[in-house]
This record gives C-alpha cells, structure tokens and sequence, in this order.
C-alpha cells in the first residue's frame, strides 16, 4: 500500500489505515548537535539559573517581544532570558541588563542556544514545534491568532497540548500574569513534559521518511 507521511495525529486520522504512515517533521541534522557550554559561553550567561528562550521567527512577534519584555522584572528573579526577537526590534534600554540577552536573529549558533536553554517560548508553526519536539525541549507556545492565520498554528498547539507536550497560551490571553505562570508551571512540571516527548514516535522524521523510501524501493526492486 503507499504511505503518506504526515505531522499531527488530526491529519493522518482522515487518511486510509493502510496509506498513512505518521512520520513527524524532517530535522535539521545540526540542531541536533547544539553544545550548551558553547551556547552559554555565546551569551554570556551562566548555569546558575534556568534559561527562558524566546523565538519569534526572523520578523519577531510584536505582541510576545512586548509582554516578555514587560515580565522581565519578575522573570529574571528565577531564569535567564534569551530572546530572538526579530529584524529591527531590539530595546536598546534593555542592553546590559543582567540575565538577559537580545538578538535579532541567530543562524549558525542556534543549535547551541537551544541546548543551553531549559524552556521555549516559540509561536506554532510545524517546523519549530516539531524541532522543539526532537530536541524534547519543554516549552510554550504562543499561536497566532485566527483573526490573522488560517489557524494552523492553533491546531498544532491543540495537539501538541493534547499529546502533553507543550502549554498552550491563546495569544488572546497572553499577558503578563498568563506568561509567568506558564513559564514556572513548564519549568516546575518540566520531567513530566520531557517524558511525554520522549515517547512520541514523531521526533526523528528524516529517519523514518528514509526508511520507507528504502522499504518501498526493494519491495519495487
């Protein structure tokens, strides 16, 4: 029978049994060789105290780069801050603060701020959800609004949710008092997240795309 690959349980539920095959999303390979020391020794930052990551893609997120940056007080009693947040949003006010770290966007050493960082706060589009899974990385995510999107990222996170991987927050209800208890319920509760994705069979997609290439060429052969 011939497989489809697919990312989340809702979509492969509308397929044949025998003509889906639930892969989860390619990875980039390098993500998956990040250095926590070379991430901290890039930010400056220490392993006294947990690290928050927020990404919002290469544009940022204006309403998340706004209430993170207004809970930083309370925030940084507890974490670090490491925050992606977009072309052209730095806050020059916020430099040299203790504990935090901005920057526009980062390519190469990524893969070393995520090993470094103990939670995500991240928007839900497929690859980064999926990358967050692969690397079992507890986190929070933030959808765009329906009112702007076809409303995929709202079902990820709804799965993601569902399968106990992720905390969800409407950006409708995102503010400050909603981010800090998400942020210290992930980190209080953060084993049981990390459990959770450690048993999903979706977080190492290129291997599973590879093999059922592999699978169906002999049968062909």
């Amino acid at each position: 029978a011939t497989k489809v690959c697919c990312n989340f349980p809702e979509t492969i539920e509308k397929l044949p049994a025998d003509k889906a095959v639930l892969s989860g999303s390619p990875i980039r390979k390098e993500l998956l060789s990040g250095d926590k020391k070379a991430g901290l020794s890039f930010t400056g930052l220490s392993e006294d105290r947990p690290i928050l990551m927020m990404m919002g893609g290469s544009t940022g997120s204006r309403i998340i780069n706004q209430v993170l940056r207004e809970a930083l007080p309370e925030l940084l009693k507890q974490f670090q801050v490491i925050h992606l947040c977009g072309k052209g949003n730095l806050d020059d006010s916020l430099r040299n603060t203790p504990g935090y770290v901005q920057y526009e966007y980062i390519s190469r050493e990524l893969k070393d701020l995520m090993a470094a960082s103990d939670i995500i706060l991240s928007r839900a589009g497929a690859n980064a959800i999926c990358e967050l899974l692969a690397l079992k990385k507890p986190n929070v995510l933030v959808p765009l609004s329906a009112a702007v999107s076809r409303g995929d990222q709202i079902l990820n996170a709804a799965s993601f949710k569902r399968q106990g991987f992720s905390y969800v927050i409407q950006e409708e209800d995102l503010n400050v008092s909603s981010l800090i208890q998400a942020v210290n319920e992930v980190y209080k509760n953060r084993s049981s997240y990390i459990d959770a994705m450690s048993k999903s069979k979706q977080s190492n997609g290129v291997d599973i795309v590879l093999g059922l290439i592999e699978e169906l060429s002999q049968k062909q052969g």
